[in-house]
């Protein structure tokens, strides 16, 4: 059975994270041969503390790897771990280069409090250096007709190997690398820097291009979707620079109007006293012609009455006839 002192020394690292002052994410992971960088923030009280990093699981066997206040570097750019602390954001970052996977295992950001009552502040965190390959944008999406380029990132001791760049569900689509690193055709090219990383370019993307693929580095691969958009259809806007011989469109504002309000006023009452006048003399003149009619129809019905007594005739030679206007004296009777 375990001491008690031990089993407290293996539960250290699994203390929950709000009972440090120290704070950093749980866990990281790596590609071989890749660098690493870890940000450990702190409460204001610890700015003007020291703080280091040190690889292990307990802080009695925890192996320093960089102080804040390690004057011995002389090129900080040259070693393959260095510590920079900003006060003023009040976090302190450790960066590790070319990661081997031998490199995996727990490390420490710790705030140095001193003293032996005092213990320092400290937080646990497990880094996973591994082989392999990653993608830096796994989903990538383009318009029909442009471009994409995707980035496919491989560990270090596959910097030697083939490059393949293959559609899901057809081997016979892949496309290699030659010994220069590179490939192109009309549509598709292959770029490898051999600096961990290679690239492929779709030239001009058609909606047949839309499919998981596979990039791969020796025995290893990774999956990548592309999705192609069709092609926007757009309508260019109609500007002044289409007419210039148009001058420029005047927005119709409540001033113009009112401007105007007078003149048409005085065209409104016009139009109606012209219209009333015409309107007048119409009817004066159908009513003219209407009592003109009337006067010949009665002259008719006279003729009518008196050739009802032919036989009588002499009586009304000696006869008087009596006209009520003017007009009708023009009847002679015979």
């Amino acid at each position: 059975m375990l001491p008690l002192y031990m089993v407290t020394l293996l539960l250290l690292p699994w203390i929950p994270a709000f009972l440090s002052k120290v704070t950093t994410e749980q866990e990281f992971t790596v590609l071989e041969g890749d660098t690493l960088t870890i940000p450990c923030h702190y409460e204001p009280q610890f700015a003007s503390y020291v703080k280091y990093w040190c690889q292990g699981r307990t802080k009695e066997f925890c192996t320093t790897l960089a102080r804040t206040d390690d004057h011995h570097l002389v090129n900080p750019a040259d070693n393959k771990v260095s510590i920079f602390d900003d006060p003023v954001q009040l976090v302190f970052t450790v960066t590790m280069k070319d990661m081997k996977e031998e490199g995996s295992g727990w490390y420490m950001c710790g705030v140095e409090i001193g003293g032996m009552w005092s213990a320092d502040d400290t937080t646990f965190t497990n880094i996973k250096v591994i082989h392999g390959m990653s993608a830096v944008n796994s989903r990538m999406s383009g318009a029909e007709g442009g471009s994409v380029t995707i980035e496919c990132l491989y560990s270090e001791r596959y910097r030697e190997s083939e490059k393949k760049w293959c559609r899901s569900g057809d081997w016979r689509s892949c496309l290699s690398t030659g010994s220069d690193g590179s490939y192109e055709d009309s549509s598709v090219a292959i770029r490898d820097d051999r600096t961990r990383a290679f690239t492929v370019t779709f030239k001009k993307l058609q909606m047949k291009h839309t499919a998981w693929y596979w990039c791969s580095a020796g025995q290893q691969k990774i999956a990548v979707h592309l999705l192609v958009t069709p092609k926007p259809t757009t309508i260019p806007p109609v500007t002044n620079q289409s007419f210039p011989n148009l001058p420029p469109a005047k927005p119709i504002m409540r001033e113009t109007w009112s401007n105007h309000s007078p003149m048409l006023l005085s065209v409104v009452v016009c139009s109606s006293v012209i219209f009333l006048v015409v309107v007048a003399i119409l009817a004066i003149k159908f009513w003219k012609m209407h009592k003109t009619d009337r006067v010949p129809r009665e002259v008719e019905e006279m003729k009518a009455k008196f050739s009802g007594y032919s036989r009588d005739a002499g009586d009304f030679q000696s006869g008087t006839v009596f006209f009520l206007n003017k007009e009708s004296q023009d009847v002679h009777v015979y």
